[in-house]
């Protein structure tokens, strides 16, 4: 029995879970305090369990207007949740360690490097370090571009807005306090200002290509070469972009409840802003109720797909996808192994990209059929499709919703709770760290089995 808590002690799926969680749970009392709202009331626990688990996963779903709702203090908080959410607790303490001169240690190190997914333990400070530092002055750039759009119109005010703005954007979270233009509005009256959608854009886009990729990037004046892992992220991410864009505005260009009524610099600046929000945001700048359900199903499958490994997005990752394409490629092709450009991808990769898919699918149909079964979706003019979007929605950290979460049950609120977390936390890493004992190095000489399929 002491050897399996030892383990569980030292499992970093498992420490790193356990400190979500108790992000989470500190949020939720902090926010259930009177001072937190600005009616002074105590606001109802699962209400601010479900608000602090949607700000520490970065997701964005809300059940009341962030800025009618809470108070300074309560969006202080939840600003707070947003940045250790995105970053990770454990990033954060490692780095603060590191600036002190404490050394991390094996066991630290094994930890930092699980939280930021690298791949080795000799870049464990100097990664720690350029995440901080990077995100730092990338939210410093992006609030000054915003302010330079709201200062003018609102004053202090304005500089309050847009550090909160880019916060959020960085950390791909979709909060926002512009609830004094009109509750749960979002971005949805700045279609005609460029500056605002595409600075969120770029903040957003920057967060989600994760700081592998970046740090890879910042040092390609000296290694003249990129990681495969980088090429794939960049390569996927903008046709991603591209082709959502395109599809949006395709799909939506004459519904007279979204597009429509927009000129063709609103039009091209929303479908934009649509398809690289759909990728793990949770802005919005159309009503997303009123989507035709085409739509609904292209976004389902963008906010399926995520971001990048390490970064602040969630989704089972482009990676994942790009390596199962792939490995089914070169099945049709006759190899015996996954190839992608020019190199050989380990059977660990494929193994673990097709968990993921797997158990990602799992959780997104079981919360759907929670969700069709305890909302009262027909009585407020929703449909099925408006579940499985709101699931997704949870699972990949998006944050975007239909409307099916502000009419959720109890149970319904617990559902998507819980699958946040999974979706922040990733299905594997979650499985792991509910297992009692690490996997076994050693290989089992164990008979084959024949099993026909396809």
């Amino acid at each position: 029995m002491k050897k399996i808590k030892r383990r569980k002690s030292t499992n970093p799926a498992r420490i790193i879970s356990e400190s979500f969680a108790a992000v989470i749970i500190i949020g939720a009392l902090l926010l259930c305090l009177p001072i937190s709202s600005k009616s002074g009331q105590f606001t109802p626990l699962l209400d601010c369990l479900f608000t602090s688990a949607s700000a520490t996963c970065v997701t964005g779903l809300v059940l009341y207007d962030t800025y009618t709702y809470w108070s300074a203090f309560g969006q202080g908080v939840l600003l707070m949740l947003i940045q250790i959410g995105g970053l990770g607790l454990v990033t954060f303490t490692s780095f603060f360690n590191l600036v002190i001169g404490r050394k991390l240690g094996l066991r630290g190190m094994k930890l930092a490097s699980e939280s930021i997914n690298s791949t080795s333990f000799g870049d464990v400070p100097s990664l720690l370090r350029m995440i901080i530092t990077f995100t730092l002055t990338v939210e410093a750039i992006g609030a000054v571009l915003l302010s330079l759009y709201f200062v003018p119109r609102y004053g202090m005010m304005g500089l309050a807005i847009s550090g909160f703005l880019a916060i959020s954007a960085f950390c791909n979270a979709g909060f926002d306090t512009l609830g004094f233009l009109g509750e749960y509005t979002s971005l949805t009256t700045f279609n005609d200002s460029y500056l605002v959608l595409f600075t969120i854009m770029m903040l957003i886009i920057v967060g989600g290509l994760g700081f592998i990729v970046w740090n890879d990037l910042l040092a390609y004046r000296k290694t003249k070469t990129l990681l495969l892992h980088t090429k794939i992220v960049l390569a996927v991410t903008a046709v991603l972009i591209l082709m959502g864009a395109f599809c949006f505005m395709l799909f939506e260009w004459n519904n007279p409840a979204t597009l429509q009524p927009l000129s063709l610099k609103e039009k091209i600046g929303a479908g934009f802003m649509q398809s690289v929000t759909m990728r793990t945001a949770g802005f919005n700048s159309i009503d997303l109720y009123s989507m035709k359900d085409t739509t609904k199903m292209l976004s389902i499958v963008l906010m399926f797909l995520g971001a990048a490994p390490g970064s602040t997005g969630g989704g089972v990752k482009v990676t994942t996808i790009a390596v199962i394409v792939m490995t089914a490629v070169s099945i049709v092709r006759g190899k015996d192994e996954a190839c992608m450009l020019g190199r050989r991808l380990s059977s660990n990769v494929v193994y673990r990209s097709i968990t993921i898919l797997f158990f990602g699918i799992m959780v997104v149909s079981t919360t759907s059929i929670v969700l069709m079964s305890t909302c009262p979706l027909a009585e407020n003019g929703l449909t099925g499709i408006d579940a499985v979007f709101e699931a997704v929605s949870a699972f990949a950290t998006v944050g975007v919703s239909s409307g099916v979460t502000a009419v959720s049950s109890e149970t319904s609120k617990v559902a998507l709770i819980i699958t946040m977390f999974i979706g922040r936390v990733g299905p594997v890493s979650f499985g792991l760290s509910l297992a009692a004992q690490k996997s076994v190095s050693r290989k089992l000489i164990i008979p084959e089995g024949k099993i026909v399929v396809g």
